[in-house]
């Protein structure tokens, strides 16, 4: 029979995983919406790449903003085990308004931001103007996308990953829809052509942000005259669920000042240095890997969007060791923070057998699906080893990533990922001067590929082994 904390890790976990699924699907959608348009102003071809290049600039930027989801949820997580509602929301209301502030900055930079594509792996001038097209009018959903970090964060600090679960159904859904009747058209209504995948985007954002602003209004009752908290069930230390009483403004266990001004920016700051060091290490890899010629760039860009799937499934339980790790700090409940750790590793470390025995039987088919091209798939063949490999250390880096977010343990975060920035760089480069010929900048050189997964491989350790050392000093310090 399985135990009251399985059930909870998992009553928290499953619904991340399940939204996560859906997030590719938008990315094939508005692809495939691009691909099934022809104009004397460009080819499907030129329509695709524009999309591509003018996302993943926005990725890239919105990226180092993670810290938004990262830091409102370890806050709110130790609040809600404080019982402490009105804490709760005065961290919601603080992460929003920074989220409207940052973006004010953005919307007002938006025209050196979309030129970005005009440098963007050597475009050509076709595919940097409709890039240039799709940020300008993709970057006012900053506002909604960044709040929508913000409330994602705050619903898994809340122990309500079905409300985050919902936010991101309804941005995607509607995203698909509104892209495509924008872009092709409707009845009699021919559609407004590539500027709706950009706008669908942008309706979809709002669309999110309106339904999260209902969730906090009508379930959670935020208003300044009553505030109030429906708690799920807690996990005794013996693993029993009983119920939580429900708290008030005034709540049983008194509230620190954990959650304070001067706190919350200090954990922000830490945050978005790790975000920028993540950003190094995956714009590293996309430059590095471009180096060697189109087809290996295709290879490298392949293998990593395969490694990210196990990711998908990995995120959600990390979001619920984040979640009951606060939960049961914020409670001052050393017992069930340790079964806690304990059982959602066990959870994520059985997501990485599968996925490894996944690489391990289906590696071709997954990569034909990626690419029908033979010399792409033929290339990618002998990097499946990569593939094999990397679960277990990636999904034991994640999991302690969302353990130590519900810890708000950012300045050890934040070195963690120094490390691992210094050590994909340090494998790389060692690995060129070492062997300069081996690894030479040539249009085709797999070794070179090989020793870029070695790297990547290596800032994934650098990682696990850091916030595993740290853990006790760290984590479990702060109970």
């Amino acid at each position: 029979m399985m135990k009251a904390l399985d059930k909870e890790i998992l009553r928290l976990a499953v619904p991340s995983i399940l939204a996560n699924i859906t997030v590719p699907l938008v990315g094939l959608v508005d692809t495939a919406v691009a691909g099934h348009l022809h104009s004397v102003a460009g080819s499907s071809a030129e329509f695709i790449g524009g999309i591509s290049v003018g996302a993943m600039i926005l990725s890239v930027i919105y990226w180092n903003f993670a810290f938004l989801r990262a830091s409102t949820g370890g806050l709110t997580a130790q609040a809600y085990g404080r019982m402490a509602p009105s804490e709760c929301h005065s961290i919601l209301r603080r992460a929003v308004s920074l989220s409207f502030a940052i973006s004010v900055l953005l919307l007002a930079l938006q025209w050196p931001i979309s030129r970005l594509a005009l440098i963007f792996r050597d475009a050509t001038p076709g595919v940097a103007a409709l890039a240039i097209r799709y940020v300008m009018i993709r970057i006012w959903a900053a506002p909604a996308t960044l709040s929508l970090m913000s409330f994602k964060g705050w619903f898994i600090g809340m122990q309500d990953t079905v409300s985050s679960m919902f936010t991101d159904l309804i941005v995607n859904v509607v995203n698909i829809a509104a892209s495509i009747i924008l872009t092709l058209g409707i009845g009699s209504w021919q559609g407004m052509g590539f500027p709706g995948i950009a706008l669908g985007t942008v309706i979809a954002q709002y669309s999110g942000l309106i339904f999260a602003f209902c969730v906090c209004r009508f379930k959670y009752r935020m208003s300044p005259k009553k505030s109030t908290m429906p708690c799920a069930g807690v996990v005794s230390g013996e693993g029993n669920a009983v119920p939580n009483v429900p708290a008030t403004s005034d709540g049983p266990l008194p509230a620190r000042p954990a959650s304070g001004i001067a706190d919350f920016f200090h954990l922000n700051t830490d945050l978005f240095v790790r975000s920028l060091c993540f950003t190094g290490i995956y714009l590293g890899y996309t430059i590095i890997a471009s180096r060697y010629g189109e087809t290996l760039l295709a290879c490298a860009n392949i293998m990593m969007n395969l490694l990210m799937i196990f990711s998908y499934f990995t995120d959600g339980f990390a979001y619920a060791g984040e979640a009951l790790t606060g939960r049961f700090i914020g409670a001052k409940d050393g017992a069930m923070l340790r079964r806690s750790v304990a059982g959602t590793f066990r959870w994520s470390m059985g997501v990485a057998g599968i996925w490894m025995f996944i690489y391990a039987l289906a590696g071709l088919p997954m990569l034909r699906l990626m690419s029908d091209d033979p010399a792409v798939t033929d290339s990618c063949m002998q990097f499946i080893p990569w593939l094999i490999a990397m679960p277990p250390i990636g999904c034991a880096a994640f999991t302690w990533d969302g353990i130590y977010i519900g810890a708000t343990a950012s300045k050890a975060m934040r070195n963690a990922m120094t490390w691992a920035l210094a050590a994909f760089l340090g494998v790389w480069f060692a690995g060129r001067a070492l062997a300069p010929e081996l690894f030479a900048a040539t249009p085709y050189n797999p070794a070179a590929i090989h020793l870029l997964m070695a790297a990547y491989f290596a800032h994934l350790a650098a990682r696990t082994v850091h916030l595993s050392i740290r853990y006790r000093a760290e984590v479990l310090s702060r109970l």
